[in-house]
């Protein structure tokens, strides 16, 4: 598959920061709450799995300040865009 020059890509995969301080913190926060909920012992163990692999990326995500989602919909080049470091 040939590299398109439409830069939608190089927007969302370039890791670049682009989460608020207050969005990292949610992100943070909400995954490492997941992924605690992920050692109560359920039923059917793959629910941990997946609670503690969601929870992780969550927190991994926030920590990094940086979400290919989020630059989907909103786009690389939002104006209130934390620092490169």
């Amino acid at each position: 598959m040939a590299q398109s020059d439409s830069g939608f890509f190089d927007g969302v995969f370039d890791d670049r920061p682009n989460l608020s301080t207050l969005e990292r913190g949610a992100y943070i926060a909400v995954g490492l709450g997941l992924a605690a909920a992920a050692a109560k012992p359920r039923p059917n163990p793959l629910l941990n799995v997946l609670a503690l692999a969601a929870g992780s990326y969550l927190a991994w995500r926030g920590a990094k300040g940086s979400c290919p989602v989020k630059a989907v919909f909103v786009g690389h080049d939002e104006p209130d865009r934390i620092a490169d470091h």
